[in-house]
């Protein structure tokens, strides 16, 4: 069977089915020209990384009874929802098509396993969840009231090694010179730019990265998200300052979560599968805005984990500038957590009137 590297959107096989360099004119599985081929009948270079994968999955039968149901599912929907491997433009027959030819001697052996529906056994076992889950109870609820209600600083209710592992799977970096934005409503003066950072700290109020009295400066990556992040309403003036990176930085990029490969060398498959839903949490949770009725306690879960990120070090350096995720009110843009405002120097700032806002509503 023939598929190419347009089909795999894993960003550890594509470099490998490049490599085999069998240039086509056209995949016949997604029907893009001029990509690189993978031929099950002559290739077998992906076979072991994906019979690896598939070892972590037992098939229902084979599951304990009181496994639970809503965590059974077909391997085919594992591998394009939990793990994004392939583009999400093939079908589930056509991903279905594709392991079974990479994993033909698999599938003789164990049929049930591609056939019916499967589960990760180790969701259910107490004991592996209490040494390798981000959230040792495995339930966010649970930190959360942990932290907002009963300890602050010092959480039982999550595992910082973890997290401390994973952050080093999605590092991004940043050079000397990026722009990124910041905005303020403000008067049709606007603000001078000495005035668009981020404040001092007797003026710092609690955000989603940093508690009260401890300065970050929250950027985003263009103006539509900057307009959106600080909910600016219909005719007020919004001042925009431009600011420019003075060094290369890194930050932990949270979007990257539902993209690490469960391919990397020496990666714990089975970990990161028991994670994988905690990780999302986190991001989704940092990103999502609070509503006029909410407390600024809802902030704390979100800053016990940007504080930890902050606090890792490498050679007795701070390892990270800040903290990246995606924008829950401007879904195309992105947001940064900056944890050392003086790394971004405002250059200009223009003043914008909002002129028109548009509203969607759902009935709840």
């Amino acid at each position: 069977m023939k598929f190419c590297n347009q089909c795999i959107v894993d960003g550890e096989l594509k470099p490998i089915i490049e490599g085999l360099g069998q240039l086509e004119n056209s995949c016949p599985i997604c029907g893009k020209r001029r990509v690189f081929i993978y031929d099950t009948d002559i290739h077998s270079e992906l076979t072991e990384y994906f019979e690896q994968l598939l070892e972590i999955y037992t098939p229902e039968s084979m599951l304990p009874s009181e496994f639970p149901d809503e965590e059974k599912r077909l391997l085919v929907n594992e591998l394009t929802d939990r793990w994004h491997i392939f583009s999400n433009k093939l079908t589930s027959t056509e991903v279905y098509r594709i392991i079974r030819a990479l994993c033909a001697e698999k599938y003789t052996s164990m049929p049930s396993l591609f056939d019916a529906r499967v589960g990760i056994a180790e969701l259910n076992d107490k004991e592996y969840l209490q040494d390798h889950s981000l959230l040792r109870s495995n339930s966010w609820d649970d930190f959360v009231k942990n932290v907002k209600n009963h300890n602050r600083f010092h959480s039982n209710h999550i595992e910082l090694t973890v997290l401390n592992r994973y952050c080093s799977f999605i590092r991004k970096v940043y050079k000397k010179g990026t722009i990124l934005y910041r905005g303020r409503i403000s008067s049709e003066d606007g603000f001078p730019i000495d005035q668009m950072g981020a404040p001092p700290s007797d003026k710092v109020t609690a955000g989603r990265a940093n508690s009260a009295g401890i300065r970050c400066l929250y950027l985003a990556n263009d103006l539509d998200t900057t307009v959106h992040e600080i909910r600016a309403g219909i005719f007020d003036y919004v001042s925009i300052g431009k600011f420019e990176l003075m060094q290369d930085i890194v930050v932990v990029d949270l979007k990257a979560i539902d993209h690490i490969s469960p391919f990397i060398e020496g990666f714990d498959k089975l970990e990161h599968a028991i994670n994988k839903e905690h990780l999302n949490r986190i991001n989704m949770e940092i990103g999502r805005a609070l509503r006029r009725s909410d407390s600024v306690l809802d902030y704390i879960p979100t800053q016990y984990i940007a504080d930890f990120i902050k606090s890792i070090l490498h050679e007795g350096k701070p390892e990270y500038a800040g903290i990246e995720y995606n924008s829950t009110i401007n879904l195309t843009g992105q947001n940064l957590a900056i944890f050392y405002p003086e790394l971004f120097v405002c250059t200009d700032v223009e003043v914008y009137h909002i002129k028109e806002l548009e509203y969607k509503k759902e009935i709840i």
